[in-house]
């Protein structure tokens, strides 16, 4: 399944900004970076529930938001890109 997370963590204190750095590596593992807190994610249901359980696990729900939009399709029916566009598609061969 297709998943676009985005996040705002509070960043005002100390352990904010920690919660901001684990939520960026946490999603770092399963998805791709595309814009400073969002990232798109090519992902099977068990992992995705592994991964929003870790999500959850290190925000502040008080203080931090966290949205999950499920996209239907392949990639290029949803997403149109004007400018940089920072996606790796995982799923394909890559090249190093």
């Amino acid at each position: 399944m297709n998943v676009l997370i985005t996040y705002d963590v509070n960043t005002q204190t100390d352990a904010g900004r920690k919660r901001l750095h684990m939520v960026a590596k946490i999603c770092e593992g399963y998805g791709v970076r595309v814009q400073n807190s969002v990232f798109e994610f090519d992902i099977n249901r068990t992992s995705f529930e592994r991964l929003k359980l870790r999500l959850l696990g290190t925000i502040d729900i008080d203080k931090d938001s966290l949205r999950v939009y499920f996209l239907r399709g392949s990639r290029k029916s949803f997403i149109e890109t004007h400018g940089i566009d920072h996606f790796i598609d995982l799923s394909g061969p890559l090249v190093i």
